[in-house]
């Protein structure tokens, strides 16, 4: 027998596409031949699968070998195809019968001493395995736990190429998987740690009970980044979908943390202020990985020092705060990564940010200006909640009164609120006030009384709004009376939301 033909997955961005790894072996001088648009990292498996073979104890074939990955058309990106390879040549020399791998995808990089190492992205492709209805895959050791928490597919790990020709031949078994680790309480930081600030409380409160943006406006010490790292316990836990898919943006990263397949709780991005557009919104060579703004798809993404980052790379990122993904456009294809996160700006009214505030500041009023342009008008209207921190005092500083309030009893009433809304929009599909299309707002049967958006369309009209500012609002407003327990927002909701929106008191 001169042609074998194994499964394996590759991956274009997070979708896996199932692949056929062909291997032909013919008389004529010794060459190994790779088609079906390899990159460079593949185009090296042959000298890394010849020396897995040959160290593993078994007879490199001498011959000219084909290797064809189908679907040809298709980029193969990466290291994952070593151990189909390996396996495929094996069985073209007739000494490895492959019915015992017959249907079954085989996933995992070799070394040259022929041990299976693990490989990123291990999740999404044992996803789309499931998805193409692959019941069995054999995954590296170290991906076994990964790869196990998808349902509907038997598990199997190797440690070293040759436990898996021994499995083929009936000489071994292959491993199990390791037991799922209990999963690990929730911890982070608590909201009762910050002093004062009721009015930037009750702002971070409306805005994890509705999935809003968020910039926080005020004085070093105000408690800027106390808030914002205080979000993400606010949040309800991940449903099974949402942790699949957050689990296998950060596999494909490769910063899926040991011991943890499967994230449950949001996650929690906070890139430095020099972080350029590729790490922000997703880049690099070929294919483009997914950035800070795609792994922190279901939680959050804090962005500390807003007007130091560049403009650039700010503005990069009004597309994705408006559609929910990022679509890189690249010469080998188009790569598209899920972004739905809440943004959380942080910046200080000027630049020499005098901590008591405003009436110490030295700044000329041009230097001023020019330091908060930096965060660009159109950035700043798609953020729903504009929130002003005054410094604290001394009083609410030393305070010795009875214990604020925690962020698991806020919780819970954002996890109530996120379930009325999750109620009211389940036929349309949407799970968050935020993502509420505004002409559904502003149609029966959520059309709001004339009454009650008097003052908001007054300034609509004077030009103190824009029309995504004036969806904003309204979106604010049902949060608001989600978090009250009533089924539609008033004048009141509406007054407090425009205050949270244009910091007008």
């Amino acid at each position: 027998m001169s042609y074998a033909k194994v499964l394996c997955v590759g991956l274009v961005g997070v979708t896996g596409h199932l692949v056929e790894v062909e291997a032909d072996l013919a008389a004529g001088l010794p060459a190994v031949i790779i088609s079906g648009l390899p990159d460079a990292t593949l185009h090296e498996a042959r000298d890394r699968v010849r020396a897995a073979i040959v160290n593993s104890g078994q007879q490199w074939p001498n011959r000219r070998i084909t290797l064809n990955l189908l679907p040809a058309t298709l980029p193969k990106i990466g290291s994952g195809f070593d151990l189909a390879i390996a396996t495929a040549m094996l069985g073209g020399t007739g000494e490895l019968p492959l019915a015992p791998v017959d249907g079954v995808a085989l996933l995992g990089e070799l070394g040259l001493d022929g041990t299976v190492r693990p490989v990123r992205g291990m999740l999404p492709m044992v996803a789309a395995a499931a998805r193409a209805g692959v019941t069995r895959v054999v995954v590296p050791t170290a991906n076994a736990a990964e790869a196990a928490v998808v349902p509907g597919v038997r598990v199997r790990a190797v440690d070293t190429l040759h436990r898996l020709i021994s499995y083929i031949r009936g000489e071994a078994p292959l491993l199990d998987p390791p037991a799922e680790p209990p999963a690990a309480p929730p911890c982070g930081p608590d909201l009762a740690d910050v002093a004062g600030q009721a009015f930037g409380k009750r702002a971070l409160e409306i805005a994890a009970a509705g999935g809003h943006h968020v910039a926080l406006l005020g004085p070093p010490g105000a408690g800027k980044t106390m808030l914002a790292e205080r979000l993400p316990g606010l949040l309800p836990p991940l449903d099974d979908a949402a942790a699949l898919e957050v689990s296998a943006l950060h596999s494909i990263a490769g910063v899926l943390p040991p011991g943890s397949p499967l994230l449950r709780r949001p996650p929690f991005q906070a890139p430095h202020h020099s972080a350029t557009v590729a790490s922000l919104v997703g880049g690099g060579t070929g294919l483009a990985r997914p950035g800070a703004v795609s792994l922190a798809h279901h939680g959050v993404l804090f962005l500390d020092e807003a007007a130091e980052f560049h403009a650039r790379v700010l503005d990069s990122l009004r597309q994705p705060l408006e559609k929910g993904r990022v679509l890189i456009t690249r010469a080998l294809g188009v790569t598209e990564y899920p972004a739905r996160c809440q943004l959380v700006l942080a910046a200080n009214p000027c630049p020499c940010a005098k901590p008591a505030g405003d009436q110490f500041c030295d700044c000329p009023s041009a230097v001023r200006r020019r330091y908060r342009s930096r965060l660009s008008g159109p950035l700043l209207d798609r953020i729903d909640l504009h929130v002003s921190l005054p410094p604290l005092r001394a009083a609410e500083l030393m305070a010795n009164n009875a214990p604020a309030e925690t962020s698991a009893a806020v919780a819970a009433r954002v996890t109530a609120a996120r379930g009325a809304a999750g109620q009211r929009w389940a036929a349309s599909g949407w799970r968050t006030n935020a993502v509420v299309p505004g002409p559904a707002l502003r149609r029966p049967p959520w059309r709001l009384p004339t009454a009650h958006t008097a003052a908001l369309r007054h300034r609509l009209d004077i030009g103190a709004i824009s029309a995504r500012g004036f969806d904003r609002i309204i979106r604010l407003a049902w949060s608001i009376a989600d978090l009250d327990g009533r089924d539609r927002p008033d004048g009141d909701d509406i007054e407090e939301a425009i205050q949270l929106r244009t910091g007008d008191l």
